[in-house]
């Protein structure tokens, strides 16, 4: 026997010894807890290193390791360490090992090859070295070459460069091992599988599954999360869905040995199914993405036992006669929406965890802690974790009112008796009003009276208290909660300017007598006629924006910055109509402005919304106000001019808004936009895009403006104008004009 094949035959002993080599891969942050379960899973001399672990063992364990690792990425057979100075180094030695004793000559193969060194400085390189290097071999023993099969190779050889050595191992998992099976579609910025069964590890989910907790995922998406908690509390082997291995082609491989551990794991999952006592609930805005959610549960043979249903954040409610973990993936901002609507998002979800799962365990995984403020806990606790090449934080959270951010502060304020709120609030009745003052204040409280006992059973907190009553005191004032808009319209020529300036002063000095701000909360703008530009031009930059209510829905606004403050008042009753007829309905709202009517729309039940607006700023606004009501990107939104996106549009709706500015002459444009030239056209081509018992509302602010005729020959229209002013518009009917159109049947 030549020395050659003694050599041959001493490394087949070795391999199939009791005792082999090999290494775990995982996501970065995992090493640790990847040490715990490869000791309960039969390893042995376990060493963390930077994204995996080194152990030994016998094939058993490392067959556990393929079928019962949740966390691992890929188990590796090492085979040898080899001089790579060079590429002839590299070249000999992996020639020299024994591959004909490893899988036969016509299997097919990939190599990944990871590092470089001086000699090898380009890993493609690297792997065609190594290529040709077992090629050679192969040939030189049976006559011919295996081929490469870059996407489903038969085996595959893992090479990792360190230094000027070259470690080369057999892969014996195949695919990753965070492909379990279950899961074809994903959502977006979806977590692998390994990395979500980690976090739930760090979150202590095993420990409550025991304890016959539930789990919920407000934010769910495809149902990740929901699947690896549900995997682990019914003891189910995460790799039992999977038909292939790496093993399988493997000349090592012993199939006897591997069907008692596939029998193993079948028994212990019927076992663990039938314990199972635990909850699973999982909400996702967009329906499209729970579809896929519910496809991954039938593949994983759990649609029984989790509920994910079609549900925005903003409706999510507690879980009634059950406590445990809720956790969630919410975007962070590097891949999905922009930070500045996120920032709403997360307080949305803080409020959330809050209000629906107090006395729970809570957890987020995040790469932005500035976002993960606005949920307004403080965390428990924080671990870090690679997702991809992302660096995250799992934060944990005792959703307990002590844990609430300002929490010891309102404590300390209910100790001493002070309601810093309430001072605040209080109406200044010390001051000496002059003669013109005091006349304007008396109307205002004439005003208020009524408006303020409409307002409060109506549960409205932003509405106007007077609208140039007296000629003489030509302003608008609008209460938003508060704080007051005052706009002063612009005097005739015939008013002196200094008499105006006067009569201005007076009514800044009325208003904290009569309305419960002080000074410094009142906002004053001057109104003047818009167009093009100047209607989306920013008067400010104090980016002092903050939340009002109505409806149920949250809006942000600026009484500052814009001429408009982002909420149009005397749209309230147009909202709120909107909301109430939008169940299940495909809603469009062309002009868009801050996306108003779209929250109502997607609170009232909207199937899905499109909105339209020209302005990036405005569309960012709606992002926000979206987000804020806690409300997914299922609601489409469109930068575009809305009359040429019309002529473009496919899709059909349901419910259609259309409240389009009198004139516009924007850079953005080719053309002049006037309403009164363009609005037949417009609305034709709408009501092309209205489904055939769909409605479609028209409103503008053009006080000469006249529909035209022919609209009347074509569909069913009605003016709808006094069903759309509310109470503290009565005295100014003319703000608005509203039609509604359907289809002729």
């Amino acid at each position: 026997m030549t020395a050659e094949i003694c050599g041959d035959h001493l490394a087949l002993k070795v391999l199939m010894s009791e005792n082999y080599e090999f290494f775990a891969s995982c996501p970065k942050g995992v090493e640790g807890l990847l040490a715990e379960e490869l000791a309960a899973l039969g390893g042995e001399e376990i060493r963390q290193t930077v994204a995996g672990c080194h152990f030994k063992g016998g094939l058993q364990a490392a067959y556990r390791a393929c079928l019962w690792s949740r966390l691992a990425n890929r188990i590796l057979l090492h085979l040898r360490q080899t001089d790579a100075e060079n590429r002839d180094f590299l070249y000999d030695g992996v020639k020299a090992i024994p591959w004909e004793d490893h899988f036969e000559p016509n299997a097919t193969l990939a190599i990944t090859f990871n590092g470089t060194s001086k000699a090898i400085n380009n890993s493609h390189f690297g792997a065609l070295v190594v290529k040709d290097a077992i090629c050679d071999r192969l040939r030189d023993k049976a006559g011919f070459r295996p081929s490469v099969n870059k996407n489903t190779p038969d085996i595959r050889v893992h090479v990792r460069m360190n230094r000027n050595r070259a470690d080369i191992s057999l892969d014996l998992s195949g695919e990753s091992l965070h492909r379990r099976g279950y899961r074809l579609d994903t959502g977006k910025a979806p977590l692998k599988e390994n990395l979500a069964a980690a976090l739930l590890v760090r979150a202590g989910w095993p420990n409550l599954a025991r304890e016959g907790a539930a789990l919920v995922d407000p934010l769910c998406g495809s149902g990740t999360l929901l699947l690896e908690g549900a995997l682990m509390a019914a003891d189910i082997a995460p790799g039992l869905l999977r038909l292939n291995y790496g093993f399988h082609n493997w000349s090592g491989h012993i199939p006897k040995l591997w069907r008692e551990l596939l029998e193993e794991a079948r028994e212990r999952r019927t076992a663990g199914l039938a314990a199972m006592k635990n909850r699973f609930i999982g909400y996702e805005g967009d329906i499209r993405v729970v579809r896929q959610a519910h496809d991954n549960l039938r593949r994983a043979g759990l649609d029984k036992r989790i509920h994910i249903e079609t549900r925005e954040l903003a409706t999510v409610e507690p879980i009634k006669g059950y406590q445990g973990l809720v956790i969630s993936n919410p975007p962070y901002g590097e891949r999905l929406g922009e930070e500045s609507s996120l920032v709403w998002l997360y307080q949305r979800l803080g409020e959330t965890f809050r209000t629906c799962f107090d006395g729970w365990q809570g957890a987020i995984i995040t790469s932005n802690p500035s976002l993960a403020r606005r949920m307004g806990l403080r965390a428990r606790k924080n671990y870090s974790f690679f997702n991809g090449a992302l660096e995250a934080k799992l934060l944990t959270f005792d959703i307990k009112p002590e844990w609430h951010f300002g929490h010891h502060k309102k404590v300390q304020e209910a100790e001493q008796g002070g309601d810093k709120k309430a001072e605040e609030v209080t109406v200044n009745t010390d001051i000496t009003l002059g003669k013109g003052a005091e006349m304007f204040a008396n109307r205002l409280r004439k005003n208020l009276k009524p408006l303020q006992k409409w307002a409060r059973k109506q549960d409205i907190e932003c509405y106007r208290v007077y609208d140039a009553d007296m000629p003489e005191y030509a302003v608008a004032i609008d209460l938003y909660r508060d704080k007051v808009l005052v706009q002063e319209y612009k005097a005739p020529a015939s008013v002196d300017e200094q008499k105006a300036e006067e009569r201005l002063h007076d009514i800044l000095q009325a208003i904290p007598t009569v309305l419960p701000v002080k000074p410094e909360q009142i906002a004053l703008k001057q109104r003047r006629r818009q167009s093009g530009k100047n209607q989306y031009r920013r008067m400010g930059d104090q980016q002092e924006r903050f939340e009002v209510t109505e409806g149920g829905c949250r809006f942000l606004v600026n009484l500052k910055d814009y001429l408009d403050t982002g909420l149009f008042l005397d749209h309230r009753p147009m909202r709120l109509r909107i909301q109430k007829e939008a169940k299940g309905k495909r809603f469009l709202n062309l002009f868009c402005y801050t996306g108003a009517a779209t929250v109502h729309a997607a609170a009232g039940g909207a199937s899905q919304t499109t909105s339209v607006d020209l302005s990036k700023t405005y569309l960012e606004w709606a992002r926000q106000n979206l987000s804020l009501n806690g409300f997914s990107d299922r609601h489409k939104l469109e930068n575009a001019d809305c009359i040429k996106w019309l002529k473009g549009c496919n899709e059909t709706y349901d419910l259609i808004f259309i409240d389009p500015p009198t004139f516009s002459n924007s850079k953005k444009m080719r053309d002049v936009f006037d309403i009164q030239l363009e609005h037949k056209d417009m609305l034709e081509r709408a009501m092309g895009c209205l489904a055939r018992d769909g409605v479609l509302y028209f409103s503008n602010n053009f006080r000469k403006f006249k529909l035209d005729d022919a609209l009347s020959e074509t569909f069913a229209i009605e003016e709808i104008s006094g069903q759309t002013i509310d109470q503290d518009f009565k005295r100014n009917q003319k703000i608005h004009r509203c039609w509604k159109l359907t289809h002729r049947h």
